[in-house]
This record gives C-alpha cells, sequence and structure tokens, in this order.
C-alpha cells in the first residue's frame, strides 16, 4: 500500500485548545502531520487520510521536548475557527 505524509504549518493567534490534549497551548506556529493512503484498484491516483497528528512542545516539566499527537482534522478546524473567532470579539 503507498502510503504519503503531508506537511503543514498552522498559526494560532490566542491560547487555544484541541480535544484530546489536555492542556491550553500556548498561540504560535504548529507544525501538522497528515498521514494519507493510496485507495487502490482505481484508474486515478486517489488518498484517503489515514492519520493527523500535531507537534506540540511537551507538558512541564518537558518543556524543552516536543510531542506529536493524535488529533482529528475537525477538532483541528473547531480550534481554528475559535481562534479566527476570538480576533474579531
Amino acid at each position: 500500500m503507498t502510503t504519503r505524509s503531508r506537511r503543514e504549518t498552522v498559526r494560532f493567534e490566542h491560547p487555544f485548545r484541541i480535544k484530546g490534549i489536555d492542556r491550553v497551548l500556548a498561540p504560535g506556529a504548529y507544525e501538522v502531520i497528515t498521514d494519507e493512503e493510496m485507495i487502490e484498484g482505481l484508474s486515478f491516483a486517489s488518498f484517503r487520510r489515514v492519520a493527523t497528528m500535531i507537534m506540540v512542545p511537551g507538558a512541564a516539566p518537558r518543556n524543552s521536548s516536543m510531542e506529536m499527537i493524535s488529533i482529528s482534522p475537525a477538532d483541528l478546524s473547531d480550534a481554528q475557527r475559535h481562534d479566527a473567532s476570538a480576533a474579531r470579539e
């Protein structure tokens, strides 16, 4: 099975939460990695998402380390939407 990973940077302007992470995260840029696998048997290349992870600073006292945490794409979208709406308030 063919897999690929996409990386993107998302930016938050305000402290935020994402479901599945038990702490408030600081504003800033975060790397999001999406793993996808090819759907076999089609006459064209098509991929489906199999995992989404975000890189976050480690929880205290390990602030200098990074954690890769699995998240839902919908929860990431919700956090981004809340961040954008907080800027308008």
